[in-house]
């Protein structure tokens, strides 16, 4: 199995993608603040299970990014209540992208739960 079939990766990919496009329209003074944060912790959920995947074989390893992932998900949702506030989105479109975050936090809650289901080379 690849990194890139575990449906953590594909959704966690799928809302990275999601926050770039939103971000786009939001103020330029926001260009190295909120921006750069929330683009940075969507796409280290991906990165950070790409990387844990590699080295699944060690336990420890594999649950401490996968932990990794569950937190820099958890930041993004943080990030998407300040673009709400600011009201750079609208409360549909932080709805649905903190909706994907939970989906992708409950997957990531599973694979730290049970990571030797994810133990087969």
């Amino acid at each position: 199995m690849m990194f890139k079939t575990l449906k953590a990766y594909q959704k966690g990919f799928q809302l990275a993608m999601a926050v770039f496009e939103v971000t786009k329209t939001f103020p330029k003074e926001e260009r190295f603040a909120l921006i750069d944060q929330i683009r940075r912790s969507s796409r280290s959920v991906c990165s950070n299970l790409a990387e844990g995947y590699r080295k699944r074989l060690y336990i420890k390893h594999f649950t401490a990014k996968l932990s990794n992932a569950d937190m820099e998900n958890t930041e993004t949702q943080v990030w998407l209540d300040f673009a709400l506030t600011c009201e750079y989105i609208s409360k549909d479109v932080h709805d649905q992208l903190y909706e994907q975050s939970l989906e992708i936090g409950k997957l990531l809650g599973y694979m730290i739960q049970h990571p030797n289901k994810f133990n087969n080379r």
